[in-house]
């Protein structure tokens, strides 16, 4: 499944201008408020299709019944971009364990790239709900070698991927190597550039929110 925010939320729309647009873009606080904040609604919607059960609940006038969640899903999210996004999800699911992925692009002189992953922290992950976060789902490549690495260290039973920006083929290649995957987005981008950057896009997430970095 893959679910486009802005088609149902008039608030991500306006967030996900507001990430896009130049004249805002130089204030980080700002940029970084507004992934936080798709993050908090994906986390919303995500959480309608998450397992609930009943539960007493002891007031002190009596007693209450409310649908709770069986299980908080396993955060996670690849750095240093998605880290905003993840603050988000995790203001709504506060008592999930945390997962955390250094995985990015190795440029070489030629123009062309790797995908290096040289750090992961995660908990047990067998038959646990796992929500992966990364602001850009440009070429699909990081989140899909962030996924075969997660999968290696245990079976998650259900893995969602929260994205501020997806690009059609991003998702096209994530569905086809991950066809289980659901896919919530902010907004869907069809073109990719050669260097593999999303247009209209916004640019750099991680630059624009916490600034610019060394090439590697």
């Amino acid at each position: 499944m893959i679910v486009n925010l802005s088609q149902q939320h008039s608030l991500i729309s306006n967030w996900v201008g507001e990430l896009r647009d130049v004249t805002i873009q130089s204030d980080r606080m700002r940029f970084r408020l507004n992934l936080e904040r798709i993050g908090e609604v994906a986390a919303y919607e995500i959480s309608k299709v998450l397992p609930f059960e009943e539960k007493e609940i002891q007031t002190p006038l009596g007693t209450a019944v409310h649908k709770v969640l069986k299980e908080y899903p396993v955060l996670a999210t690849i750095l240093r971009a998605g880290l905003p996004l993840h603050q988000g999800l995790l203001n709504y699911f506060d008592q999930s364990d945390n997962a955390f992925i250094s995985a990015y692009r190795k440029h070489h002189k030629d123009g062309s790239f790797d995908i290096s992953l040289d750090y992961v922290s995660c908990p047990e992950l067998e038959n646990r709900i796992v929500i992966i976060s990364d602001p850009m789902l440009a070429t699909g490549s990081s989140l899909v070698k962030t996924i075969h690495f997660l999968k290696d260290e245990g079976q998650p039973r259900e893995i969602h991927i929260v994205a501020a920006i997806a690009c059609t083929v991003g998702i096209e290649y994530v569905k086809r190597e991950e066809p289980s995957v659901t896919i919530w987005c902010g907004d869907i981008d069809d073109e990719l550039t050669a260097k593999g950057y999303i247009v209209p896009g916004l640019g750099d997430a991680g630059d624009l929110a916490y600034g610019p970095k060394m090439q590697m």
